[in-house]
């Protein structure tokens, strides 16, 4: 395949892979209009530095990967749906803060979610996701040629983190806008089952799905 070839196609799997909703565009919606702009970002970063994962093992272990890919798949898919099951849960059982004697405040009167926390459920979440494991590695294996030099892919593993990281800050910054946020919180109950049930959803399908 041409260079120019290969680049066009390793850019446009990627933007169609990071635009299609998933866990990835839950959580970051989620914690943005729960806990802020800030905690937002920090999960983007996080599913950001989660396809590093991906990228990594793919790169340095592609014979091993296809040796034991069923085994690998398999524990990411149950680890993955566990991690979501428990988000969701979570979301749906959390006790929404009664707003209607007094104004919003800025965290919404919810519990705060810490730096760390924020990066780490976007972190988890992509990094356990095996959907991202296929779009990985079917990329490198299918499109990218063995004979690209190894600078150019990791250039493509750097592509991929940067455009899950843009296309979820423009997310969490769209849902932390004042005025959809203000909305989205005077109707937190009913978008806590919402978004809860969806995670709960995406987990239990994932845990049923034939990855093979």
């Amino acid at each position: 395949m041409h260079p120019l070839t290969e680049l066009l196609a390793v850019a446009t799997i990627t933007v169609l892979a990071v635009i299609s909703p998933g866990p990835d565009f839950a959580m970051v919606m989620r914690n943005s209009y729960l806990h802020g702009r800030r905690a937002g970002l920090l999960c983007a970063l996080g599913i950001a530095l989660g396809v590093q994962v991906h990228v990594f093992y793919t790169m340095f272990g592609v014979a091993l990967l296809m040796e034991h890919a069923h085994g690998l798949l398999t524990v990411v898919k149950i680890l993955g749906a566990a991690y979501l099951i428990w988000i969701g849960i979570q979301t749906l059982r959390k006790r929404v803060p009664d707003t209607s004697a007094a104004p919003i405040a800025a965290d919404g009167g919810n519990p705060a979610l810490t730096s760390s926390g924020a990066l780490k459920m976007g972190f988890l979440t992509n990094a356990l996701n095996p959907k991202t494991t296929l779009f990985v590695v079917s990329t490198y294996t299918q499109v990218v040629n063995t004979q690209t030099p190894l600078s150019v892919q990791f250039g493509y593993g750097l592509f991929m983190s940067l455009a899950h990281l843009v296309w979820f800050g423009l997310i969490a910054c769209c849902f932390t806008t004042p005025a959809l946020r203000t909305a989205m919180l005077k109707r937190q109950r009913v978008l806590d089952r919402v978004i809860g049930s969806a995670l709960l959803g995406l987990g239990l399908a994932l845990g049923v799905s034939n990855l093979a």
